[in-house]
C-alpha cells in the first residue's frame, strides 16, 4: 500500500476537504483527488464520498486513516532509531518492571547494558509507581493479570511460572518441615504483603479458597521485605513468591507449599517499534538468562 497516498488520505480526513488537504500538503486540489482515487483503486474501498459540492470521508476512510496514523508513528520511531545509529548513538529504552523483578533481575541487567551500550539512555520505571502520564514503555516485565487490556503494538511472551513459599519464624513448628500443606496455614497469624490487593495477592487468596479458608491477616505491610521482617520478629507467617524471597534473615525459613501450591506467572512485552533494536534484543537475552537462573535455583530447592 502506497505510504504517500495514505498520508494524503489522513490530511483529507483531518482537514475535512480536498482543498484543505491540498493547502496543508502544498499540492493542487486535483493532485489530492488523483491520489485519493488511486488509493481507492488500490484498496478496493470507497474512502470518500461526495455530499453536494464537498466530500466527506466514509467510515472505511476514517478507519484506514486512523490505522495509517499508527503506521506513521512507527515510521517516525524507525527513522529516529536509524538516525541514532548513523550518529553512533544507541538511543533510549524505557523499561517497566514490578518490584521483586526490580530487586533481583534489573540491577545486573542494567549494569551489563551500561557496559555494552555506553550511549544508551535507560528510563527505568517501577510499575507500582508509574503515573498515568508516563506513556507506554518499550519493554515491560509484568505479572500476568496486571497488564493493560489493550496490548496492540506489543509482542508478548511468557517468562516463567513460579511457586509461593511460606516464610515462617525459625522457632516455628513448621520451620523444620520439607513442605507444608496450604490448609495447615489456616490457623496461622498471617502478615499481608500486598495492601494494593493485586494479582500476586489474589493468587494466594484463590488457592486458599480451594481448601476452604481465607487467610487471617493480623498485620498489613506494603511489600515483601517488610513482611519478612515482621516474620523475623515472630509476628506471624507470610506467603511470598520465589522471586520475592531475596536473602532471608537467619531467623526465618522458607517452606514450600503444596496441595495446592499457589503460583504466579510472569511475562514480558516488547513494543513492536523497538523489538529489533540492538539494546532491546540484548535486554531480552539478559532477561532470559536471569529467568533460567531463577528456575535453576527453584529446581535445586
Amino acid at each position: 500500500m502506497d505510504i504517500h497516498r495514505l498520508r494524503v488520505l489522513r490530511a483529507v480526513v483531518a482537514d475535512g476537504s480536498i482543498r484543505g488537504a491540498a493547502t496543508s500538503l502544498g499540492y493542487t486540489p486535483s493532485a489530492i483527488s488523483q491520489h485519493i482515487t488511486a488509493l481507492q483503486k488500490e484498496t478496493g474501498l470507497t474512502l470518500v464520498q461526495r455530499t453536494g459540492r464537498s466530500i466527506e470521508p466514509t467510515a472505511a476512510g476514517r478507519t484506514v486513516a486512523a490505522q495509517a496514523a499508527r503506521v506513521f508513528e512507527r515510521i517516525a520511531e524507525l527513522e529516529s532509531v536509524v538516525s541514532d545509529l548513523r550518529a553512533g548513538r544507541v538511543g533510549a529504552l524505557s523499561v517497566s518492571y514490578f518490584a521483586s523483578a526490580g530487586a533481583v533481575w534489573i540491577p545486573p541487567m542494567v549494569a551489563t547494558l551500561a557496559r555494552e551500550f555506553p550511549g544508551l539512555r535507560l528510563d527505568l520505571r517501577l510499575i507500582e509507581l508509574v503515573g498515568a502520564d508516563a506513556g507506554p514503555p518499550d519493554v515491560e516485565i509484568f505479572v500476568d493479570g496486571t497488564e493493560p487490556a489493550d496490548i496492540r503494538g506489543y509482542r508478548v511472551r511468557s517468562l516463567l511460572t513460579e511457586p509461593y513459599f511460606a516464610v515462617v519464624p525459625q522457632g516455628s513448628a513448621l520451620a523444620d518441615r520439607i513442605e507444608v500443606d496450604l490448609a495447615e496455614l489456616r490457623d496461622e497469624a498471617w502478615v499481608d504483603n500486598d495492601v494494593a490487593r493485586g494479582a500476586c495477592r489474589q493468587a494466594v487468596l484463590d488457592a486458599c479458597s480451594t481448601v476452604g479458608f481465607s487467610p487471617a491477616f493480623h498485620i498489613e505491610t506494603q511489600d515483601y521485605p517488610t513482611a519478612i521482617k515482621f516474620v523475623a520478629e515472630g509476628m506471624g507467617i507470610t506467603v511470598i513468591p520465589r522471586l520475592g524471597l531475596g536473602a532471608l534473615p537467619a531467623s526465618t525459613v522458607a517452606v514450600p507449599i503444596v496441595n495446592p501450591t499457589p503460583r504466579r506467572s510472569i511475562s514480558v512485552r516488547v513494543r513492536d517499534a523497538v523489538a529489533d533494536h540492538p539494546a532491546a534484543v540484548r535486554l531480552l537475552e539478559l532477561l532470559d538468562t536471569h529467568v533460567r537462573r531463577t528456575s535453576a535455583i527453584e529446581s535445586a530447592r
